[in-house]
Formats: C-alpha cells, sequence, structure tokens
C-alpha cells in the first residue's frame, strides 16, 4: 500500500489529541487527522466523533515538510 496525496485507505485511530487524531496504517507509518479535517461541521470536542481503536477511512492529503501524512476524514 503507497500512501501517496489522493489515496484513500484504512487505519485505526491510535492517540487522541485536542487537535486531533493520530491513524496508523498497516504499513506501520502514521499520520494526523487534524480537528479541523474530521467532519464537514465545526468540531468542539474530538471525541464526539472519533475514539481510540476505531478503523476510519482517510484521505491522504499529502505530505509536511518533515514527511509527516496529512490526512481528512472529510
Amino acid at each position: 500500500m503507497e500512501l501517496k496525496a489522493g489515496a484513500i485507505v484504512e487505519g485505526r485511530v491510535t492517540r487522541i489529541m485536542e487537535f486531533g487524531a493520530f491513524i496508523e496504517f498497516p504499513t506501520g507509518e502514521s499520520g494526523l487527522v487534524h480537528i479541523s479535517q474530521v467532519a464537514h461541521e465545526f468540531v468542539k470536542n474530538i471525541r464526539d466523533h472519533l475514539n481510540e481503536g476505531d478503523v476510519v477511512s482517510v484521505l491522504v492529503l499529502g505530505r509536511d515538510e518533515k514527511g509527516r501524512l496529512d490526512l481528512s476524514i472529510k
């Protein structure tokens, strides 16, 4: 599985922070879904939408300057 921009892949929520959720993929790589990319509506509390251990489909938006994956659930 190649994690390139535009790919839709399934991953598991491994950690939730106030600013977003970390998603891990079967490849061992992980990325971040920023809280603004969790739902189409405003999200005040990310835990209202995601829990650790959830399996979610995400869109790979790209990589930041450090090579980390930027993801979206929208």
